[in-house]
């Protein structure tokens, strides 16, 4: 009798989780596939005559110790002096971060706001400013100010411009990958979007990238025509989601690299992508239904890709949701042999099986060092780490208080190139 009821148990179960299990193993294989399309480069030809010109923004909020090393690199980036300037948007500062920037050469503006904080409202207040400058550029570069660039940035952002592009993002890569676990597993999750999302969609010719924070270039006549806006927890996402309901997409730039700083420890790392989970969460209840609205609409499947894209923090609580009822499940001693026999493979195990395979793919396609593949070994950790961090994204959506990511590493690029090796030099 308790067999049967056992198997019944099962059965019911089963089928309330069938919609779950269906969209899983559909968001499986949808990435499988998208990730199919980041195993090769698409043959480029490129613009190489300097044309263009730039702003170049970086929004700093108490950054003197990492401000100038920025600053001289982007000022012997391998592009034509006349054609671009460097400006610091000091940002209700209260250290020295202006005065270190002015020192190292770059256009500073200081910006004081008891209520609007935070870089996106910075790099509207910048835009107002540059409208009403004299000169006029052809657009702007948004960077970090820990960020460190390489030199032939300005030339990949020219091609791309020259060739009708309006939004394209970078390669975003680590300048501190091996300082602890966190970094190293970090970067992983960097390198495996970089390879087998960004690329991949890029490659598909048809989706659209989307901003990732820095490295960011934007024409001037996009934000002339639909404005900034975007002053979320997640400024690049919503900006890039709000481009794209206009019909503007994102483009992506594979040669293009910032060198970007990752947080040391787990609990800096957890309150950076807390932040990031509550502007992710933020844009998906803005926009997700619009997205699928213009897909459906107009049948394009960038929106519809797109809104796949914005799905993804729900997707990780019904996934999680999906593991603890088999979990509970399996603790029943009754239902033990029942499930392993009845249990489908799901999307989840499926995932769970090729958790490594994605990121081994990433490391080994764009020819990252040996060290990189160490951090595989506590990779899950940080992974599964998001389950709660979205939860509390979920939970905090409503709220909007930006909070600062301290940096402290001030090397310069040619450290990078350095202890990177040829990586920083011929990526």
């Amino acid at each position: 009798m308790d067999i049967l009821s056992g198997w019944t148990g099962v059965r019911i179960v089963n089928m309330i989780m069938m919609p779950v299990q269906l969209i899983i193993i559909f968001f499986t294989f949808y990435y499988f596939i998208l990730s199919v399309f980041g195993l090769f480069r698409r043959k480029e030809e490129k613009i190489l005559q300097p044309e263009k010109t730039f702003a170049i923004v970086v929004s700093a909020y108490n950054e003197e110790a990492v401000i100038a090393p920025l600053v001289h690199n982007l000022l012997r980036l391998e592009y034509p002096k006349e054609l671009y300037d460097v400006f610091v948007v000091a940002d209700n500062c209260t250290d020295k971060t202006a005065l270190v920037a002015r020192q190292a050469g770059a256009l500073v503006h200081r910006r004081f706001h008891d209520t609007k904080r935070g870089k996106g409202y910075a790099l509207e207040w910048m835009f107002a400013r540059l409208f009403k400058m004299e000169r006029q550029y052809d657009a702007v570069v948004i960077f970090d100010a820990d960020n460190l660039v390489k030199k032939n940035f300005l030339l990949e952002m020219n091609n791309k411009l020259c060739q009708g592009d309006k939004i394209i993002q970078c390669y975003l890569d680590s300048k501190n990958p091996f300082d602890t676990w966190v970094t190293n597993a970090f970067s992983i999750c960097f390198w495996l979007t970089n390879r087998l999302l960004q690329l991949a969609r890029y490659n598909t010719g048809k989706l659209s990238n989307v901003l990732g924070g820095t490295g960011m270039c934007i024409h001037m006549d996009v934000l002339k025509q639909i404005g900034w806006g975007a002053t979320s927890l997640t400024e690049d996402l919503e900006f890039s989601v709000k481009a794209l309901t206009h019909g503007i997409k994102t483009t992506w730039a594979h040669d293009a690299v910032v060198y970007d700083e990752k947080p040391l420890t787990f609990a800096r790392a957890w309150y950076q992508r807390k932040r990031w989970a509550q502007g992710q969460v933020d844009v998906f209840n803005r926009y997700f239904f619009v997205l699928l609205g213009k897909a459906i609409t107009e049948r394009k499947l960038m929106y519809f890709d797109t809104a796949v894209h914005l799905f993804q923090p729900a997707l990780v609580l019904i996934a999680s949701l999906f593991m603890l009822t088999n979990v509970v499940l399996m603790c029943q001693a009754q239902y033990t042999m029942i499930l392993f026999m009845l249990m489908p493979w799901t999307g989840w195990q499926i995932l769970s099986a090729i958790q490594y395979v994605y990121p081994v793919a990433a490391l080994a396609l764009d020819r990252l060092p040996w060290r990189a593949y160490l951090g595989l070994i506590l990779y899950p950790v940080f992974i599964y780490s998001w389950i709660p961090i979205v939860f509390l994204g979920f939970l905090h959506s409503k709220e909007a208080q930006w909070s600062h990511t301290l940096h402290t590493r001030s090397i310069s690029y040619e450290d990078v190139a350095i202890a990177r090796g040829k990586r920083a030099s011929n990526h």
